[in-house]
């Protein structure tokens, strides 16, 4: 029986909002030390603005280390894998932050 795609957006939809959820905590958080001021704030920004760039360059080799391995990612395959680079960059700053 072939594979239903619209199946899959359901789950995929609902770690999205978890995830959007974890970044607005993060959001917060960090605001809160932005207003703070000081030498830490300085620096969380600066970090904040690396790490977005990190995790855009990590999905981006990821989904292109797939393709080049000729596996190139399904639509639902290529969402689920952003969700998870950016999992795992939300709940470590969350952790740190909180």
């Amino acid at each position: 029986m072939p594979r239903n795609p619209t199946h899959f957006w359901p789950g995929l939809m609902t770690d999205a909002a978890i995830l959007s959820a974890e970044a607005g905590a993060v959001m917060l958080l960090r605001t809160f030390k932005l207003m703070a001021g000081g030498a830490a704030a300085s620096r969380e920004a600066e970090r904040m603005v690396g790490e977005k760039v990190a995790a855009g360059f990590e999905l981006a080799g990821a989904l292109s280390a797939a393709a080049a391995r000729g596996r190139p990612h399904t639509p639902d395959s290529a969402a689920r894998k952003a969700l998870s680079v950016y999992r795992r960059h939300v709940r470590a700053n969350r952790k740190r932050l909180g």
